[in-house]
């Protein structure tokens, strides 16, 4: 199993209390630190405003962290989970993912998805078509980035994207283009797109979830004619992890001490009961444990979000110590 963590970027209340100056010192620090660890990649989210609730805090913007974190860092993949198809023309986001690919020496992942968060959206002037524009919006725009990658040129008269000899050089170091993270689990729609394009898929991490979630992809898989096996499963985990079962509690308390702080009682309690039913949240045995089923399972990539990660590396730390080694063989 592989493993990646989300990045601090502040669209998780994970940057309150830093000075908006500091805060790209706080960001790359961490950059810096687990570009030496044992992790196979770094990711950002690509988000406006904070969630749940939209606010003034700092969001920082994905793609421009992309390109500072290639020129910052040596080793490390570096990937959004996952940038939204419609924020950004596909024939644009292609040249700027092949720009920072190169860059970095060949490090880019390219999450994508149709992207969900109604309030940015309409903020930003993009509408909020229905879901089933979104998704055909995702699948033209993979089209194009394949198409560019591959061949340094896109052409696809779309019922959305119209691009004519869009060209996009110099294209990825990577050979066949920057692998592409299909990131959702729709079932009709978005996990047909996976099946047809994909490199990785990522949804959810629950037992029954992905198990269910691996089963519908397969049949997509069979029906197009793409083998299964070929594609890597991934998922997402909010991670507290501690020595004894006491620094786990005494860690979830502080991050819902931060996150009332920021968003209230009653919006903090559902995120901590979700931390809590985690299957990173626990010492490193139980972690170990639990993911070492979700491996037998089919799952081998992992990627986890430490929400203390800014104030204290301590987890990130544990986790790298203990759990990854024994994973990551």
């Amino acid at each position: 199993m592989k493993f990646g963590l989300f990045v601090p970027q502040g669209w998780r209340y994970d940057l309150v209390g830093i000075s908006p100056a500091d805060q790209w010192e706080a960001m790359n620090g961490i950059a810096q630190h687990v570009d030496d660890g044992p992790w196979d990649s770094m990711w950002v989210y690509d988000h406006f405003h904070t969630t749940p609730v939209p606010s003034a805090e700092a969001t920082h913007e994905a793609w421009t962290l992309m390109a500072a974190f290639a020129a910052s860092t040596r080793r490390i993949k570096l990937g959004q989970m996952c940038t939204c198809m419609a924020y950004r023309n596909p024939a644009y986001l292609a040249k700027v993912a092949a720009t920072v690919d190169v860059i970095s020496g060949g490090r880019v992942q390219m999450g994508i998805g149709g992207g969900w968060y109604e309030h940015e959206w309409r903020a930003y002037g993009y509408g909020f078509p229905r879901a089933g524009i979104r998704l055909q919006m995702l699948d033209e725009g993979v089209q194009i980035m394949r198409q560019a990658w591959t061949e340094g040129i896109a052409t696809l008269d779309g019922q959305h994207y119209q691009v004519d000899g869009a060209i996009v050089q110099p294209r990825p170091l990577q050979d066949g283009g920057i692998p592409m993270w299909i990131a959702g689990g729709g079932e009709k729609v978005t996990l047909k797109i996976a099946a047809r394009y994909a490199t990785h898929t990522n949804f959810d991490g629950s037992p029954d979830g992905f198990a269910h979630k691996s089963a519908v992809l397969r049949e997509h898989c069979d029906a197009v004619g793409t083998d299964f096996g070929a594609i890597v499963r991934s998922s997402n985990y909010n991670t507290a992890i501690g020595a004894t079962e006491a620094e786990v509690d005494d860690r979830i308390r502080t991050i819902e001490d931060r996150m009332t702080a920021s968003i209230g009682a009653e919006r903090t309690s559902a995120i901590v009961a979700n931390y809590r039913s985690s299957l990173t949240t626990g010492t490193p045995e139980q972690v170990v444990e639990r993911l070492r089923r979700m491996e037998e399972a089919g799952m081998t990539y992992a990627i986890c979000y430490f929400p203390e990660a800014a104030y204290d590396r301590s987890g990130l730390d544990l986790f790298a110590r203990e759990v990854i080694p024994e994973l990551d063989r």
